[in-house]
């Protein structure tokens, strides 16, 4: 027995499958409904009634034929009996009619008249309605083949259930409802794309909705909810992987050519020989068997009781099964007259105005055919989904809907310059909702895909500062406009010098750009940085990349250029001629470029103020003394090293303010190294300093010293000669005691002497009035022993 569930589960698949049946395929169904119907009538009337009537004739057995049964008809004395069977007048037999007498009359004659029936009647017009069920059923599964087929029923339920949900998604019509007041054929399109209303008892509710062409309402393109947005992104994708599988090949194609063609060979085949037998349906069939014995008679003429209403619906079936036929040789007639593995959106993107809807080939064309000749309507909503432009249009409904104006407000934070940075990572697009969050000054996007800044970007009046981390952005024009005279700075961060946007060289107002990837290494042909030129106001640029030599490209932002920064990540910079052309440089960062001397290049910068040659190999730092031509030198960092020793003539750079030599493997500092009296900040921290030279009270603006991390055992009083010091570490040496003297400095805010050997702290730190407790590093047991007025004035309490 069939479980309810999957009878219904059955009949509800049939509505669905009409979306892919032509108007020729549900004639023929109707035909064949038609042929089924003569067939079971045919069949009932063979088994409620009697088959075949018998009786004997006068004519032997050798001389029984069907004319004699006619004659003989017409001139039985049974005749007279019933003028309905002989309109003409009887004449009386010259014969008397004898035979053997018994009580057997009734069983003799069923007997005869079983024997004709499978004797004499000829076999069609025994079985004439056997066959039309038989063939109808042949025609109904060779109809129907490609449905049940295990190489395409799949794809086909999977198609009719992707395009019975895009036509009924809320998205189709919201985005044929944008593009109709956008296109100039807008109310037609919207008129005739507009989403149907559905009775509750229309025999298709099950399946795919019936189309009614009606006029969309204003609530039609309302706002979808989150539910809706997600649904329409799910379809996106399935219309995706569905094209991309059944685009491949021609299966279905061929299989409902294969179907065709096999409708029409048992049509030809069912038509002929049922054609040729059909004239075997008799209604007075002879009939000669050997039972004289039992009845006294050989040869019978019988009554075939249904002949007369078996050759009319014989006649009829053969009716219908031509116009069957017809639709076979129509059905092969449209699969080879047009082109059915191509198919064109060409007037629905007229009509709509959606421009970038595909066309498509293969299996997924001949679907699209035959659902155009069932209604076109489907394919017009349908192709909303093959539209890219549309399902960007939805990306962004799904973005704002996920990030309103405050949550990304929330997501608001300070950078370490002060600025309102706004960052968003690994969305699938820009939300036009950060357009709304106005008081943006860095907008920061990272791993974002196929990003887009619309004109809206005019509404941040405080955007300054734009960071695309592995982030492709589109800018359209009007966006273009406003970021080339409003942003300063560009940061961009890519795996392929193709990914930076070709927009970024039409920025004329930036002032900073940030480049950190991978660029080519034959730099000169590197169209990207090349068009460097074009940014006329660019003063900072940064590379972070590994280069073989400074690029060439860099000369032709020498003009204008103030500071370069390029970070190597350790690969070696072999060549740096290029950085002589950079006349108004004025501050030059090498780091991480494997260089074991200082470059010559750089000597020949006469304007330079800051030099960095941070995380190099530097074992020796002899050409120094060549930095004496950078007059305006004054803050040069050397840190991250491998340098053991100062050279002398260090002196010689009388304007440097700013030296920097952590992290290196300096022993001995040359007193002349404090000859340079400008210094304001000296890091030697994290070196194997051991002593440190009294000629260090000759930086009287000295405000910043670190010697953490080195071997001193004791400091010289000269240090505290200079007053101006706002910031000592000392941390992690080997003093044993500090000097009372510590109380001269009355600028120090700042004193770390945590990690060393001391016993206790002098009360004099007391007279340290900028220090307090927050800028004193030191173990809590040794301030814990300063007198308790020292701890009030150092601000414990």
């Amino acid at each position: 027995m069939i479980p309810v569930a999957e009878f219904k589960q059955f009949t509800e698949q049939q509505p669905a499958f009409k979306v892919l049946k032509p108007w020729w395929d549900v004639l023929a169904e109707y035909i064949t409904f038609a042929m089924l119907m003569i067939g079971v009538f045919g069949c009932t009337l063979q088994i409620t009634q009697d088959k075949i009537i018998c009786l004997p004739n006068h004519t032997s057995a050798d001389e029984v034929s069907q004319i004699s049964c006619k004659e003989f008809t017409q001139t039985t004395p049974y005749a007279k009996e019933n003028d309905s069977l002989s309109p003409t007048p009887t004449v009386s037999s010259s014969r008397e009619m004898t035979g053997l007498r018994n009580n057997l009359d009734l069983q003799q004659y069923s007997f005869i008249n079983q024997m004709c029936y499978e004797t004499a009647l000829h076999w069609y017009a025994k079985y004439f309605p056997y066959l039309v069920v038989i063939h109808t059923l042949i025609f109904m599964i060779c109809g129907n083949f490609w449905f049940k087929f295990p190489g395409t029923s799949s794809k086909i339920e999977h198609f009719i259930s992707i395009l019975g949900k895009c036509f009924d998604s809320p998205w189709t019509t919201r985005a044929l409802s944008e593009v109709s007041g956008e296109h100039p054929q807008g109310k037609k399109a919207e008129e005739e794309l507009a989403k149907p209303n559905f009775e509750e008892n229309s025999p298709v509710t099950t399946g795919l909705p019936v189309p009614e062409k009606i006029v969309a309402e204003s609530s039609a393109a309302g706002v979808l909810d989150k539910k809706e947005g997600e649904q329409a992104k799910a379809l996106f994708e399935k219309v995706k992987k569905f094209r991309h599988h059944v685009e491949e090949g021609d299966i279905l194609y061929s299989m409902y050519m294969r179907q065709t063609m096999l409708k029409v060979f048992k049509f030809v085949l069912i038509i002929v020989y049922n054609a040729a037998l059909v004239g075997q349906i008799h209604f007075i069939v002879p009939c000669s068997i050997r039972t004289e014995e039992m009845t006294g008679y050989n040869s019978f003429c019988c009554n075939h009781t249904k002949a007369h209403l078996f050759s009319k619906l014989a006649f009829s079936y053969l009716c219908f099964l031509g116009v069957y036929g017809l639709t076979c040789v129509y059905t092969l007639y449209w699969l080879f007259r047009r082109p059915l593995k191509e198919y064109s959106f060409r007037s629905v993107r007229e009509e709509t105005g959606i421009s970038d809807i595909p066309d498509v080939k293969n299996d997924f064309a001949f679907v699209l055919h035959l659902v155009d000749q069932y209604d076109s309507l489907y394919s017009k909503r349908f192709a909303v989904f093959l539209s890219e432009v549309s399902e960007s249009r939805l990306r962004q409904l799904n973005l704002n809907h996920e990030w309103p104006a405050e949550k990304l407000r929330q997501k608001l934070q300070q950078t370490s310059d002060g600025k309102m940075e706004l960052h968003l990572f690994k969305l699938s697009g820009l939300p036009d909702t950060v357009f709304e969050v106005t008081e943006t000054e860095s907008l920061k996007l990272e791993m974002l895909t196929e990003a887009v800044i619309p004109p809206l970007v005019t509404k941040l009046v405080r955007l300054e500062e734009l960071s695309l981390y592995n982030c492709s952005a589109k800018v359209q024009h009007a966006s273009l406009v406003y970021l080339r005279d409003n942003l300063r700075v560009l940061q961009i961060k890519f795996d392929d010098v193709k990914e930076i946007p070709l927009w970024v060289f039409s920025l004329r107002a930036l002032e900073e750009l940030h480049l950190f990837g991978c660029l080519s290494q034959d730099l000169s042909k590197t169209a990207t940085l090349e068009s460097l030129k074009e940014l006329k106001s660019l003063k900072v640029l940064t590379i972070k990349s590994n280069l073989s030599k400074v690029p060439q490209t860099i000369t032709e932002v020498a003009s204008h250029l103030q500071k370069l920064s390029i970070h190597n990540d350790g690969t070696k910079l072999l060549t740096h001629t290029a950085l002589k052309r950079l006349s108004i440089l004025k501050e030059l960062e090498l780091i991480r470029c494997d260089l074991e001397r200082i470059p010559h290049a750089v000597f020949s910068l006469n304007n330079l103020q800051t030099l960095d040659l941070k995380e190099n190999s530097l074992h020796t730092i002899e050409e120094i003394i060549s930095l004496q031509h950078c007059r305006k030198l004054t803050v040069l960092r050397l840190w991250y090293n491998q340098i053991a020793y100062i050279p002398e003539h260090i002196r010689k750079l009388k304007s440097l303010e700013e030296l920097c030599l952590n992290r290196n493997k300096i022993l001995v500092l040359p007193p002349q190294l404090f000859l340079c009296t400008k210094l304001r900040h000296l890091d030697l921290s994290y070196n194997e300093i051991r002593e440190l030279p009294p000629e260090v009270g000759v930086l009287q603006l000295l405000q910043y010293l670190s010697l953490t991390g080195n071997f001193l055992e004791d400091l010289p009083n000269e240090l505290f000669f200079c007053q101006r010091l706002k910031t000592l570490k000392l941390g992690q040496n080997r003093l044993a005691s500090l000097s009372p003297k510590i109380g001269s400095l009355s600028a120090l805010v700042r004193l770390e002497l945590k990690g060393n050997t001391l016993d206790f702290l002098p009360p004099e730190l007391g007279n340290c009035v900028g220090l307090k407790k927050s800028g004193l590093l030191v173990e809590d047991l040794l301030f814990d022993a300063l007198p308790s007025d020292v701890r009030g004035k150092l601000g414990e309490e």
